[in-house]
């Protein structure tokens, strides 16, 4: 039996023969991308949605592990063990298919709390959790087992409490494994080059707070949703993408969710009402970044597309990052556990699928998929926009996934120029969203063609666009003003999610707490809100 230890290694000595494969295989799929393979009768809509799990039955909430119990419903697993990942079947782009979008997201969500309380555990809505884990948040995020003989009494760095070593690919070369990551190969192996090549250890720096950990899994704090919208016809995808590209601003300064790490990550030096000033708005975009670009940017604003193709020769020319071949994991006998995260084994394609999915860009471009009726066969081609946090309810997130594919709908369909502003511009106005939220500098080019940083005009032209989007694809005017109204809302009053968590830990340092007791009180209030109203825009 091939152990995870074992196939960890596999992974760091590389493969020539996966590069191989690779190339192979994304050349057939531009041939059949070029044959017209992947042409559509209609766009469609999917979803992915990352929650984690909190322990509220002691004095103050805890993050939480999932119990396997949980997993037996709708849920997936993801890479923490505090995580959770629910999916929406794609849908057609139209009214009934955003109906079918909300209810499957409200029901499987539903069952997935219900399996949780019946542990003692609340299933959250948020982008990261404000409260630590039980044994302290360093303590589990760092917490790994070193296999291997340098972890031996007289190996190199085990003669502290907490050895620092490198990963290697030999017989006796250490290996880490993480105890509080889900026990797959996969996930191990992308744990394993991004330390080895961070040198043993890898940095996390937010404002307020910087640690050094021996794994990636301070990633597993950030959790998000992914609207998936597919393009029907693949001329148009370039288009697509790249006005997504330059729509990452905008449209992540009215979703921000992540401005705190759990309390405990805060040392006692830090000035508490300074922090609330300072911290971003999205430290999910940090960890991510942080955790994975190691000696390389994996995670990024993608380039421009200039052809359909582009989408499948961008993944060819990507680092190949912890690589796995099929027959590797095929038998679901040679792993410790089932489950495994990676694409179908019996994919023409697997290796392709394998190393797209390490292809981390805030938009990326899929080739294949799932059938539709009367939309797409299995053969069509999607974005998945990757930067939006998740949002406190599920009118929230629908509104946004419907924001969003509105939009690039609507920009499509207007030949609006906003393809116009230069690529650094939109990845400027990215970052200042992600520090900033609402009140971010952000850059557009109007539907006249003039460049402006008036957010006024700038957003406008998004709710006007996303609506003119919906109308092309069907979604009747009461659809629009269920889901857009909310997020609109938040625009006029200027409150977010992070301004929301900003403000309450404000008033909780005011009223005397201390930080870590005032992170807490505000994370017990978000999920009382959370739970118990329909939108964010009933709290503002």
């Amino acid at each position: 039996m091939t152990d995870h230890v074992s196939l960890v290694r596999r992974s760091l000595a590389g493969t020539d023969e996966f590069d191989r494969r690779v190339r192979d295989q994304g050349d057939r799929l531009s041939a059949a991308l070029d044959e017209g393979a992947f042409d559509n009768d209609a766009a469609t809509l999917g979803l992915e949605l990352e929650v984690y799990a909190l322990d509220r039955m002691g004095e103050s909430p805890t993050l939480a592990p999932v119990p396997e119990g949980v997993y037996e419903g709708p849920a997936d697993k993801e890479l923490g063990l505090h995580n959770a990942e629910l999916n929406a079947e794609p849908s057609r782009f139209d009214d009934d298919g955003v109906a079918a979008q909300a209810d499957e997201i409200a029901a499987d969500l539903a069952a997935t709390r219900e399996r949780a309380r019946e542990h003692g555990l609340e299933i959250v809505l948020d982008a990261m959790p404000a409260v630590a884990p039980e044994p302290g948040t360093h303590e589990y995020l760092d917490d790994v087992e070193i296999r291997g003989t340098d972890a031996d009494p007289n190996g190199p760095g085990a003669s502290t409490d907490r050895p620092v070593v490198v990963p290697g690919d030999g017989p006796d070369d250490p290996v880490i494994v993480a105890r509080n990551m889900r026990k797959d190969p996969r996930y191990g192996a992308l744990d394993n080059v991004a330390v080895r090549r961070a040198g043993g250890e890898i940095e996390f720096s937010v404002p307020g707070a910087t640690a050094g950990y021996r794994t990636i899994l301070f990633e597993s704090l950030a959790t998000s949703i992914q609207p998936h919208v597919q393009v029907p016809d693949p001329s148009e995808f370039p288009r697509y993408h790249n006005l997504a590209v330059r729509t990452l601003g905008p449209l992540l300064a009215l979703s921000t969710n992540s401005p705190f790490l759990p309390g405990d990550c805060y040392g006692d030096g830090v000035d508490p009402r300074e922090l609330v000033e300072d911290t971003h708005h999205e430290l999910r975009i940090a960890a991510f970044e942080q955790s994975m670009n190691q000696g390389c940017r994996k995670v990024r604003v993608p380039e421009d597309l200039d052809d359909p193709a582009d989408a499948v020769e961008h993944v060819v020319a990507d680092d190949s990052f912890a690589p796995f071949l099929r027959e590797w994991i095929e038998d679901e006998d040679d792993v410790e556990e089932e489950g495994q995260k990676g694409g179908d084994p019996t994919s023409a394609a697997w290796e392709f699928d394998y190393k797209r999915g390490t292809f981390w860009r805030w938009v990326r471009g899929v080739a294949g998929g799932d059938a539709v009726d009367g939309a797409c066969d299995q053969q069509s081609l999607r974005i998945e926009y990757r930067p939006l946090p998740t949002q406190p309810t599920v009118r929230d997130i629908v509104g946004l996934q419907v924001l969003t594919a509105g939009l690039l709908h609507g920009l499509v369909a207007a030949d609006h120029p906003l393809g116009d502003l230069p690529h650094e511009v939109a990845e400027e106005s990215f970052y200042a969203a992600v520090e900033e939220g609402i009140d971010a500098d952000l850059v557009w080019v109007t539907a006249d063609g003039e460049r402006t940083d008036d957010s006024e005009t700038i957003f406008a032209e998004v709710f006007e666009f996303a609506r003119s989007g919906l109308d092309e694809q069907g979604v009747a005017d009461a659809t629009q003003d269920r889901y857009l109204d909310p997020i609109e809302a938040r625009w006029e009053a200027a409150v977010t999610p992070s301004e929301w968590k900003k403000g309450r830990v404000s008033d909780h340092l005011d009223d005397g707490d201390d930080l870590e007791t005032a992170l807490a009180s505000m994370q017990e209030e978000y999920v009382e809100l959370s739970r118990e109203r329909e939108s964010f825009a009933e709290w503002i």
